[in-house]
């Protein structure tokens, strides 16, 4: 949904905070989610349904389904797919995340069939589907309002009210149980009725996670899901969803970026953004390592639906960078998320509550083969695979804070990265510390492999075994 600035704030602190600010670490704790296998080198796609398709609607989006199998897709997320709420309507539309009814589909995409051809035909091309959910709060004319006003939270007058600026939607009060049970019989509803495959949980860090732990063993009992929570929260990952947004990482590139000098955005907009380099990458992952539960997922992106929409698109924010991070969001640990358009890269913010006239033109050019690329690799090196994640990287010193130079192995695969994330030439000075790359190949020039003693700016290096 649209992240008011004051979101928008605490997400940055809360991605900078110092430990002591930050949830109790769990590092010597394991994940317990129920987590399926195929999430391991899964890839991601956000389908923006309104936007993404010149048909706008899950007729159109199942079209898509064969370029989205060959682009190397895994998983398609849907933004909501339920009826808008009218009351308090931001625009002509309306906000996707102002549910107006948790058991119906959104006419403007088309019907409850539709969907379900949707689900089936991606199940057939071997894709997953999952659906956008919003658990913390129902737009302003949700029947539950009149029907059910118990389930929602009051403010300091005996109020309904919504959480932050947003002002379309009613936040719902999770100390009740009738709330809970409601809300677990919605999350049900989509598995049994159209045989989705889980959920992106919406601002999941705004409901008790002891819900999320009620609900989970409730859903996997009809079948093996797959649960993204938008927050970077670790004890969500401790038993209830499989992996969180990398809200941390994505305000870690935008920062290397502006203090590189080319976050056009942050310029225009006057963010002062912490002077950042590659290393505090590593130091992020250090830290993350200590308050996050073992095997924990990150999803690593260089946009998404609010990236694009309110803080500027990969292009404005990352401007030449944009290739080099798209590489770490495929082979930092996590898995990758690509968002609508973004592989070929479509450099539009999309209308939020608007329809926007300008759509992607889906024709494959030289950023397809590259995303193209990437999943193939993600596919097959197993290296990558996500949950295996920081177990198996290796961060390797070379004398400079801009160049982040890495390992991750197994037994069976390996994959060494060496990025410049500095907008000028760096020396890369291994010493002792050189990794042996005997029987590499430079992944993206198919030429055996040889550790650099240079690079550009920008420049990086994918070797792979």
């Amino acid at each position: 949904m649209k992240k008011a600035k004051r979101l928008l704030t605490m997400l940055m602190a809360a991605a900078m905070a110092s430990p002591s600010l930050c949830a109790a670490g769990l590092g010597d704790r394991n994940a317990e989610s129920p987590a399926p296998a195929w999430m391991d080198n899964a890839v991601i796609y956000e389908a923006n349904l309104r936007q993404g398709t010149a048909e706008r609607t899950f007729k159109g989006l199942q079209r898509q389904l064969p370029r989205l199998k060959d682009l190397g897709v895994d998983i398609v997320w849907l933004m909501p797919i339920h009826p808008i709420s009218e009351k308090n309507r931001k625009g002509t539309l309306g906000s996707y995340y102002a549910v107006k009814d948790y058991k119906a589909v959104n006419p403007e995409f088309g019907t409850m069939e539709d969907l379900k051809e949707l689900v089936r035909t991606a199940h057939t091309l071997g894709m997953k589907v999952i659906i956008d959910e919003v658990c913390n709060h129902t737009g302003c004319d949700n029947a539950w309002v009149t029907e059910h006003p118990e389930y929602y939270a009051r403010n300091e007058k005996g109020e309904m009210f919504g959480p932050f600026d947003w002002t379309d939607t009613y936040k719902l009060d999770y100390s009740n149980p009738a709330t809970r049970a409601a809300m677990t019989d919605a999350l049900k509803f989509w598995i049994q009725e159209a045989d989705i495959d889980g959920y992106r949980c919406d601002v999941a860090g705004e409901v008790p996670t002891d819900f999320w732990e009620e609900v989970r063993p409730q859903l996997q009992a009809l079948k093996p899901v797959f649960m993204l929570a938008e927050a970077s929260k670790p004890d969500l990952l401790l038993k209830a969803l499989d992996a969180d947004y990398a809200w941390p990482m994505k305000d870690v590139f935008n920062a290397i970026a502006a203090t590189q000098g080319v976050n056009q955005y942050a310029v225009e907009h006057k963010q002062n953004l912490p002077k950042t380099s590659a290393a505090d990458i590593v130091k992020l992952l250090d830290r993350q390592k200590k308050e996050y539960p073992k095997g924990a997922v990150h999803m690593n992106m260089v946009t998404n639906h609010d990236l694009n929409s309110w803080e500027g698109t990969e292009f404005e924010r990352l401007g030449p960078a944009t290739g080099v991070f798209a590489m770490l969001s495929y082979t930092l640990p996590g898995m990758p998320m690509i968002y609508t358009g973004q592989e070929v890269g479509f450099n539009h913010p999309f209308e939020f509550f608007e329809l926007d006239t300008i759509q992607p033109n889906y024709a494959s050019n030289e950023i397809t083969v590259f995303y193209e690329m990437l999943n193939a690799l993600k596919h097959k090196n197993s290296a990558l695979n996500a949950r295996e994640g920081q177990n198996v990287t290796t961060f390797i010193p070379v004398g400079s804070d801009d160049i982040i130079a890495f390992t991750r192995s197994n037994d069976n695969d390996a994959v060494t990265v060496i990025a410049n994330l500095s907008n000028a030439d760096a020396d890369v000075n291994f010493g002792a510390n050189a990794p042996d790359v005997t029987g590499f190949t430079n992944y993206f020039t198919g030429a055996q492999a040889t550790l650099p003693t240079k690079l550009g700016p920008w420049e990086y290096m994918v070797l792979s075994k």
